[in-house]
């Protein structure tokens, strides 16, 4: 009974012993007692940015520069993790050193579970938290998603056109995706997620649209839900996946309908305009016809007369007849059109 227990207990030890993480690296030779943080984050959202609530540990650097965090605490599923290197003198407290982003500071992101050895090597160029050596297959996901940021950022560059900018939105979106399916790690293409759909991006807009066109967003949902079903940023994602497709989905029908409406709307408009125009001359020729069926041709001629502003007087001379005659004619000019004056007549016939 007694050795069974110590069987069990030296099994127990040793399966600890196991399931173990070590995150160790090297920053330079001068950089000695140097804070370094190892950060876990959960909110994809929060990718860009390093806050207190992130931290788990800190440590600080060797006489050789070197660092190590390990342990057994941390969660068993994959998880994206940052060390971060923090160079800035204690004095500094602005926002850039709070966030991370001030000059002295460097950070990697990368992911991992509790069984994982991962180290963190200077680059030949002595540069510190740039390259990945992992028993985590998985770990160095997010430095190569940045290599292609960096291309798709020199495509963007190479020629700031709205057409070129549809062109590689389309291109860039599609070689995403592609990568995102093929490396079975729904944590990977949160990290590609966050940076497509973030407000502040160029891609921001085409992103809008796409999720109305491609299964890609809700085949993410089913992967992030078949391998991470409890963690928080599954729910996020989901949540936040639901509210963009509906809004997108409500605004597409009135962006469709103003967009056809309007344009029909002023053609409507313009062909009426013409109806309307044309009706009315044809309703005054009309008139005018009949005006004329009504006179005698010598009312005609004082009528042209009168178009020609003449006076009684020329318009006696000019046809030969007295100047009483006319007047006889005007008025009954007059009472055949149903008007009052020279004026009328004038806008009768014209």
């Amino acid at each position: 009974m007694y050795r069974k227990l110590i069987f069990i207990l030296f099994i127990l030890q040793s399966t600890k012993g196991f399931s173990q993480y070590s995150f160790k690296g090297q920053i330079a030779d001068k950089a000695t007692n140097n804070t370094i943080y190892l950060s876990i984050i959960e909110d994809y959202r929060k990718l860009g940015r390093i806050s207190m609530e992130q931290i788990l540990k800190k440590t600080t650097t060797d006489s050789l520069g070197n660092f190590n965090f390990e342990g057994n605490n941390l969660i068993n599923e994959n998880r994206i993790y940052r060390i971060h290197l923090d160079e800035c003198p204690e004095t500094v407290l602005n926002s850039e050193h709070f966030f991370g982003s001030c000059e002295n500071s460097k950070s990697i992101l990368f992911i991992a579970n509790n069984n994982d050895t991962i180290t963190f090597p200077t680059s030949f160029a002595n540069e510190a938290l740039c390259e990945i050596i992992s028993t985590n297959k998985q770990s160095a996901l997010l430095l190569e998603i940045d290599i292609l940021k960096e291309q798709m950022a020199f495509d963007f560059n190479d020629f700031r056109s709205d057409a070129n900018r549809k062109l590689n939105s389309k291109k860039w979106f599609s070689t995403f995706q592609n990568f995102g399916k093929s490396i079975d790690e729904p944590l990977a293409e949160l990290y590609i997620f966050n940076f497509l759909s973030d407000k502040r991006n160029e891609t921001y807009s085409y992103y809008q649209k796409d999720i109305t066109t491609t299964d890609y967003y809700s085949g993410l949902g089913e992967r992030l839900t078949s391998k991470y079903p409890n963690a928080p940023f599954t729910e996020l994602y989901t949540s936040e996946i639901t509210i963009d497709q509906q809004l997108t989905k409500n605004r597409t029908p009135e962006n469709t309908i103003w967009k056809w409406l309007l344009p029909s709307l002023l053609t409507l408009s313009i062909f009426l305009n013409i109806f309307l125009v044309l009706k009315q001359k044809r309703l005054a020729k009309s008139m005018l016809n009949n005006s004329l069926e009504k006179l005698t041709e010598q009312e005609q001629n004082i009528a042209q007369e009168i178009l020609k502003n003449k006076t009684n007087k020329e318009i006696a001379i000019d046809m030969f007849i007295s100047v009483s005659t006319v007047k006889t004619h005007i008025n009954n000019l007059y009472k055949k059109l149903n008007v009052n004056s020279r004026e009328e007549i004038k806008q009768r016939f014209q």
